[in-house]
């Protein structure tokens, strides 16, 4: 069974969490074949998966599409929260099932032996080195400010370019910045340069920012998000987590090659430049394998994140990454 292109959605609703997560979420209800079924009084094989991600960013627009892709016999709710890390937090307090989310603060966790697993790659890139007029080095940011996203892989990425060009915290001004409040930090000249994400790299570019490095080219490579559940879900219902990952693999082929139909869709919905979300599309590569060469990746990740003292010990591989359902090659 695969549902058509067409479909409702029901209006959206909030959810308060308690605890730890004490968030208010929005919840949309994807439906077409999901409402036809409760309608007509449901499939008793049916699942209903919870997947949770970030509102109005296109490269975490993947579970909103899912219904589409659906495998049979399961349905698709999504849960927007404001951060990668509240997403590991809701996974891990069973708010939701799955999440397109950092790999960052997935390591993070798992560190803490928080039960979560990266069963797909999402998309990687979506980061930008950026300065103003006179930073055209790494070392120019010397007695500069300089924003970063505290806790991030962009800030590992940075500290990495700041110790290979013998500088230290005291020779510059570091200044954490909140995600949305990146770019309106440089155009309004609060901070001289950042090591950011899209679309604050975007935006920043169209104001006249330049490229100081390439983001990508230290040991972590493009490494981003990916698709994370537990152990737990792993365990008790794989043939779900497979059909998941199926519906997440095909969902993000769909989207790398049809950004002309779901972005306008996304935008109507969120918002949004549709100038800036097609350039910062540019500095993302969707994909949802989980070859060698990313696993290596993550590890680099673990590794610098230890480091740098983000983790007291970076986990195994095996640990972060269940490689029994994505591709591997």
């Amino acid at each position: 069974m695969r549902p058509t292109t067409s479909r409702t959605r029901t209006a959206v609703r909030a959810l308060a969490l308690g605890g730890a997560l004490a968030a208010t979420l929005s919840l949309v209800a994807c439906s077409g074949a999901s409402d036809a079924d409760a309608g007509s009084g449901g499939d008793a094989e049916s699942v209903t998966v919870t997947v949770g991600t970030l509102r109005g960013q296109p490269h975490f627009y993947q579970p909103f599409l899912y219904e589409q892709f659906a495998e049979e016999g399961v349905q698709f709710e999504v849960i927007t929260l404001d951060t990668t890390p509240a997403l590991s937090d809701a996974l891990v307090a069973g708010t939701i099932d799955f999440a397109i989310s950092g790999v960052t603060p997935t390591i993070s966790s798992v560190a803490q032996d928080r039960d979560l697993k990266i069963v797909a790659s999402a998309a990687d890139g979506g980061s930008g080195f950026l300065g103003g007029e006179g930073i055209s080095s790494v070392e120019d940011l010397a007695g500069k400010k300089v924003g970063y996203i505290q806790g991030s892989a962009q800030e590992v990425a940075l500290r990495y370019y700041l110790e290979e060009a013998g500088l230290t915290d005291s020779d510059l001004e570091l200044t954490t910045i909140p995600v949305p409040e990146m770019a309106s930090a440089y155009t309004s000249g609060s901070i001289d340069a950042f090591f950011g994400v899209e679309i604050g790299v975007s935006i920043a570019e169209a104001a006249g920012a330049t490229e100081i490095a390439d983001p990508y080219a230290t040991p972590i490579g493009r490494v981003n998000i990916g698709l994370v559940t537990t152990g737990a879900m792993i365990e008790e219902q794989p043939e779900v987590v497979q059909k998941v990952v199926d519906t997440h693999a095909a969902t993000t082929e769909y989207m790398a090659d049809n950004v002309d139909e779901w972005l306008p869709e996304m935008i109507a919905e969120f918002g949004g430049d549709q100038d800036v979300l097609e350039s910062a599309l540019e500095n993302f590569w969707l994909r949802s394998d989980l070859t060698e060469e990313y696993q290596g990746q993550l590890e680099a990740l673990a590794g610098q994140m230890q480091q740098l003292g983000f983790i007291d010990e970076a986990p195994a591989i095996e640990d972060v990454v269940d490689t029994t359902f994505a591709p591997t090659s």
